[in-house]
This record gives structure tokens, sequence and C-alpha cells, in this order.
């Protein structure tokens, strides 16, 4: 394995598996998008890491979901929303992240990479944009809508979105 590709997994994998498990809402799943698309990237290594190698793969794994998504084969339905009261310990806390995962896999999976690369990664809506190839106008739209989905389903569960923490370490 070229020792470059190496170094570049090693520092980046955490980081795109956590996207990962955003975009897919599962880990196993995660996984295993994550390593389809290394390994597919492996063979161009070296025309992609002279551009932005993990913008490159987040778009990958993006169009990839998509495409599965598309397949008629490969469609599955989300799981119904847990019924959480949230309160001050660290099982709601759990729990309220739970809701708001289950709640980000119910959106189609490029309105659901907009939210994530906008308010997970803290992209702007043009690197957004360039990452999903589409337009700022979409990126706007797609998030839109996301958010407006997702605030629906956490108050439906009761859940206040400021009460949701997501912090990194508890994805990956």
């Amino acid at each position: 394995m070229n020792d470059d590709f190496a170094t570049f997994v090693a520092t980046s994998g955490p980081r795109l598996l956590r996207f990962a498990v955003l975009i897919t809402g599962q880990r196993a799943d995660a996984e295993d998008l994550l390593q389809e698309v290394l390994e597919r990237t492996y063979p161009r290594w070296r025309a992609v890491r002279q551009r932005q190698p993990e913008a490159y793969l987040r778009r990958a794994m993006t169009n990839r979901l998509v495409s599965q998504w598309r397949s008629p084969w490969s469609r599955r339905r989300a799981g119904h929303l847990p019924d959480v009261v949230a309160q001050q310990d660290e099982m709601a806390r759990v729990d309220d992240r739970e809701v708001l995962l289950a709640a980000l896999r119910e959106l189609p999976p490029r309105m659901r990479a907009v939210v994530v690369l906008r308010y997970w990664l803290c992209l702007s809506e043009a690197e957004t944009a360039a990452e999903l190839n589409c337009s700022a106008g979409s990126v706007k739209s797609q998030a839109s809508r996301g958010l407006h989905r997702l605030r629906a389903r956490l108050e439906a569960a009761g859940v206040t979105p400021l009460d949701v923490d997501l912090a990194e370490d508890n994805h990956a």
C-alpha cells in the first residue's frame, strides 16, 4: 500500500467515518461505505491527493449513498423515532442524540448530506455546493427544508434542538 495513502487514511479516516455515520445513520453501513469508497479511490490516489482528498471522499460517499438510495434493490425504510422526553441526565442526552440521528436518517440522502456538510462540518454554502456539484441556491433550499424537517421531528419527539449534544467523540 502506498505510504502516503496509508497516512491519509490514518489521519483522515476518523473524520470520514463520522461523516459516513451521519449520512448513513448506521455505523456498520458507514464502515462499509467508507471502505468501498477508499477501495475505489486507491487506484486513483496519485491524482486525488493533488486536490482536496477529504472533500473528494465525502463527495464520493454522498454520491454512492444517493445511488444506493435510488436503486429499488437497496431501499430501506427508516425506523420509527422513539418516544423521548427530554431530561437533564446523561441518559436523556443519549436518547436525544438517537432521536436526532433517526430523524437525520429519514431525510433523503442528498438533503442529509447538505445538512451534515453545512451544520456538522461547518462548510460554507459555496463549499457545500462545490462538494455536491450543485448550485448554492440548491444548498440553501435543501438546508432550509432539511432543518425544517429535523426541527419538526425533534419537536414531535419532545426534544428541544438545543438539548441535543452531538460531540464528535460520540459518533465514531
